[in-house]
């Protein structure tokens, strides 16, 4: 298995090593020796103990399973010094007449340094042991957090596919059933709002399939829903579209409009004797949009909150693509009818 020299000698291990060899050093200062050679020493030792070190933590690539790979590691840092002293006495007493295990004063200071060695290096291998241990702990924390966040994204995506996917046959039956009821009735209207519906949906459907829409988009769908049921009921629906040219661009859930238009001509205008009359208009609010639909027809039923499948869905739709910023409210109009409020961010202008 080849060994990575960029671990074995990377800047944090290389300053770990030398400030050891440093502290080794230091045994100059209680006895009579040169302390350049003793230093050199020192860094030998600790060059040998730091490769040793380096080498055992990828070498070799398994261990049986009761043994410890900072086990092995410390071990061999211990077993490295006494050899790595003895050779590093042999290159700084080269030169000298008396080999080095002959004069008792060198031979004094191996043995201390051997010790000190001993007491100081392994130690310090433990400590950079723990520091790694702490690096890969935070590392590997660092990995969950961005794989959760990936997860979370991917199932927020999943959770707002599915959610789209609800909407579009919810608004498409409800359309349809309004041509059906034309056609049973024998309207002669029907044809023509078979057409209209048609060049309706063929701008609309691909629409359905974004992330998200303008407002200005959401407003077009919404005028051309109500010109059709305006074909299907001439004298019970009137309405009124208003949006500030600097608002269209803001963001939205697509449909999110029309579906509240279409709930206001559902259950509200259609039931109706009378019909009514449907306003949407747009405004600035702080940093929000507000799109306020209005409408008198025969109101909520029992006072409830509007929660069938397409409000409830738009609800979490908002609250998926806008967390709070986004919000939906829906309350009863005196005498009649209801009012329905539609938040989302302010469009961003990218100068």
């Amino acid at each position: 298995m080849p060994i990575a020299m960029s671990t074995l000698f990377s800047r944090r291990r290389l300053q770990v090593a030398l400030g050891a060899a440093a502290v080794l050093s230091l045994v100059a200062l209680l006895r009579p020796a040169s302390y350049p050679d003793t230093l050199a020493r020192a860094v030998l030792v600790a060059l040998v103990a730091l490769v040793v070190f380096g080498v055992l933590e990828q070498w070799p690539k398994r261990l049986p399973a009761r043994v410890s790979r900072w086990a092995v590691q410390i071990v061999g840092v211990a077993v490295s010094i006494p050899p790595a002293m003895a050779v590093a006495y042999f290159v700084t007493t080269y030169d000298s007449a008396v080999p080095w295990y002959r004069n008792e004063l060198r031979v004094t200071g191996f043995k201390v340094q051997v010790v000190l060695g001993l007491l100081i290096v392994p130690w310090i291998a433990l400590i950079a042991l723990l520091e790694k241990i702490k690096d890969e702990a935070r590392t590997q924390a660092l990995a969950f957090r961005l794989e959760k966040s990936q997860l979370e994204r991917k199932a927020l995506e999943a959770r707002l596919a599915l959610l789209q996917a609800q909407v579009e046959p919810h608004f498409i039956f409800n359309t349809l059933a309004n041509i059906r009821e034309l056609v049973i009735s024998g309207s002669p209207l029907a044809s023509h709002v078979l057409d209209s519906l048609i060049a309706y949906l063929r701008a609309a459907v691909p629409r359905m399939h974004g992330d998200s829409t303008s407002l200005s988009e959401e407003f077009d769908l919404a005028r051309a829903y109500l010109e059709i049921m305006k074909i299907r009921m001439p004298d019970r629906l009137t309405f009124r579209l208003a949006l500030p040219p600097a608002l269209g661009a803001a963001r939205c859930p697509p449909l999110s409009v029309l579906t509240l238009v279409e709930n206001a001509v559902r259950h509200g205008i259609d039931p109706g004797v009378d019909g009514g009359f449907i306003e949407v208009v747009a405004s600035a609010s702080g940093s929000s949009v507000v799109v306020e639909i209005t409408d008198d027809g025969v109101g909520l039923d029992n006072g409830a909150a509007g929660l069938g499948t397409g409000l409830a869905t738009l609800r979490e739709r908002l609250h998926l693509m806008f967390g709070d910023a986004g919000g939906l409210d829906i309350t009863s109009r005196s005498p009649t009818g209801v009012h329905a409020s539609l938040r989302v961010p302010m469009a961003v202008d990218p100068t």
